[in-house]
C-alpha cells in the first residue's frame, strides 16, 4: 500500500493531484450584445432536478454577464474542439472585446438570447436561479435548464449500449491542473444489487 502524503490546507491544494471534470464552455452576452464564451471545469448538474452550476468569479465578466441578463448557456465541447475552446480563456482587447470569440463557430439559443457552440454534442440554456457568494473569491453559479437539447449521436436510446455510445461519441474532460483527456472507453458501475436512485 502507498503511503498517504498531508497536504498543507493553508493554500489551495488542488494543484498537487489530478482531478477530472467536463469542460464546458458558458456563453452570456456582454451589456452592448456581444457575445462572451468562456471555458469553465468546475461545473455540474445540481440536485437530480434541472439545475446545473459552475463555479465563477465576479471579477469574470461571465459572473457579471450573467448577473445582468439573469441568464446563460452551457455548451459540452467534443474533444475535437479543444483547441478552441481553450482559446476561450484568452484576455481581453484594450477595447474590452475578445476576439478569440470567433474560433468557436455558434449557433442562436432557442430560448434564451445568447449562443450555444455549434458541433458541441450537449446544450442547456439556463436561466440564472441564484448566486451564492463567499467561497474564498470565487461564486457558486446556479441556473434552472429551461432548454437542453443534445446531438442524436450521444444520445442515450435502450436500443444501444452505452459502451457502444461513448466509444462513438467521445467525451471531453479536463483533468485539472492542466490537462485534459478523450473518454471513449466506459464500463458499467458495479451497483450494488438494491441500489436505488
Amino acid at each position: 500500500m502507498s503511503k498517504a502524503v498531508d497536504l498543507d490546507v493553508g493554500s489551495p491544494i488542488w494543484s498537487q493531484f489530478f482531478l477530472v471534470a467536463p469542460l464546458i464552455i458558458v456563453g452570456t452576452l456582454e451589456d452592448d450584445g456581444t457575445v462572451d464564451l468562456a471555458p469553465k471545469h468546475m461545473a455540474m448538474p445540481l440536485g437530480w432536478q434541472n439545475y446545473f452550476c459552475f463555479v465563477c468569479s465576479p471579477r469574470h465578466a461571465t459572473q457579471r454577464n450573467a448577473q445582468r441578463s439573469g441568464q446563460f448557456t452551457v455548451s459540452f465541447p467534443r474533444p475535437g474542439q479543444i483547441v478552441q475552446s481553450s482559446l476561450m480563456a484568452s484576455g481581453r482587447s484594450e477595447d474590452g472585446s475578445k476576439p478569440a470569440v470567433r474560433a468557436l463557430a455558434t449557433v442562436p439559443a432557442r430560448v434564451m438570447e445568447g449562443v450555444l457552440v455549434s458541433d458541441a454534442y450537449a446544450w442547456l440554456e439556463c436561466a440564472l436561479e441564484r448566486v451564492v457568494d463567499g467561497f474564498g473569491e470565487n461564486s457558486l453559479i446556479v441556473g434552472e435548464i429551461v432548454a437542453a437539447s443534445v446531438d442524436e449521436q450521444a444520445l442515450r436510446a435502450s436500443e444501444s449500449d452505452d459502451a457502444d455510445l461513448t466509444a462513438a461519441a467521445p467525451l471531453l474532460a479536463y483533468v485539472s491542473p492542466g490537462r485534459y483527456a478523450e473518454i471513449g472507453e466506459t464500463f458499467s458501475f458495479p451497483f450494488p444489487a438494491d441500489f436505488r436512485l
